[in-house]
């Protein structure tokens, strides 16, 4: 069984971004857009931090 740990839910421009941590994984984060599409890449970051950037980095981007 999968534990995953969600570190935030923030609403940025009308995105939902996810920052979550998975043990095989280490911390992602996924973006959700206004039409329900879930979107984000596939790195792997070693900090809620560094995901949380990244995230936020590709909705300022998305723009």
């Amino acid at each position: 069984m999968t534990t995953t740990k969600i570190h935030s839910v923030v609403c940025i421009h009308s995105r939902v971004l996810v920052v979550f941590y998975t043990p095989g994984t280490c911390w992602q984060f996924r973006i959700i857009s206004p039409d329900g599409t879930v979107f984000g890449d596939y790195p792997i970051y070693y900090s809620a931090e560094a995901a949380a950037k990244a995230g936020r980095d590709s909705i300022y981007q998305r723009r």
